[in-house]
């Protein structure tokens, strides 16, 4: 059974999210599942998540971030302490629906965040990355340089291409706030069953902050698929991705 809920953010501001239960039995993980800067709970990484882990009567939880897809909030205004103050107001939701046994699941800007939100929380069982950030201000700054940083602080503003194409401007303020997240120390305050998946030619996020990120971490498994991109656009890539993703979670119920 899939269920539209909107629940809000710390802004007062409505989140739209998804919930599907294949069995309405609480006791059943629920996963919840977060998407990449840009993108929706409509990406395809949700809907083959949601798919696999309802034929085990697993729940999964897909929302839209502050400003993307159904929720409310303007985009150029978001931050990864939005982002994971969201993450965070999910958790009590599913927690407040009955759902006792919480996964999270998040990729990309959505891992970074994901990774802030777990190291604040205390009620998830398992933790995975696909393919995250791990720290952005050390990615900005390598893709930028000084003097993109230099141009995005004078005109307040950087081009964001959206996955439906559109290019929306994001704030420098979003550098701004980066750079109070470090997600290699972050990890160092997880202590639950962590899976990081990244592709090895991943030119978007570099693998070796995934190497390094898994290093800083207790209960770490980092799998790397050999010549796979950042969107894992190879449809084998992306059916091996998700079957890592299934099978971790499913092995640490």
């Amino acid at each position: 059974m899939e269920e539209r809920i909107y629940f809000r953010n710390s802004r007062k501001q409505n989140l739209c999210g998804v919930l599907s239960d294949p069995t309405s039995n609480k006791n059943r993980p629920v996963i919840i599942v977060c998407h990449g800067l840009g993108s929706s709970k409509e990406g395809r990484t949700h809907s083959g998540l949601q798919q696999l882990l309802n034929e085990e009567n697993i729940s999964t939880f897909g929302f839209d971030f502050f400003g993307h897809g159904e929720s409310e909030g303007s985009f150029e205004d978001l931050t990864i302490s939005e982002a994971a103050d969201d993450i965070l107001r999910a958790i009590a939701l599913v927690k407040h629906h009955g759902y006792a046994k919480i996964g999270l699941v998040g990729s990309s800007f959505g891992g970074m965040s994901s990774l802030i939100a777990a190291s604040q929380s205390d009620d998830l069982f398992v933790l995975v990355l696909k393919s995250p950030v791990s720290n952005y201000e050390e990615l900005t700054i390598s893709k930028m340089g000084n003097d993109g940083l230099t141009r995005w602080r004078e005109t307040g503003y950087m081009e964001h291409q959206m996955e439906d194409g559109e290019r929306i401007g994001l704030k420098y303020f979003f550098f701004e706030d980066c750079k109070r997240h470090n997600g290699y120390e972050a990890a160092k305050k997880i202590t639950i069953p962590t899976l990081i998946v990244h592709g090895g030619a991943d030119d978007v996020v570099p693998v070796q902050q995934s190497k390094k990120l898994a290093k800083s971490m207790m209960y770490c498994e980092l799998r790397i698929l050999d010549g796979a991109d950042h969107d894992y656009s190879r449809p084998a890539d992306f059916e091996e991705m998700l079957r890592f993703v299934s099978k971790f979670i499913i092995a640490n119920i």
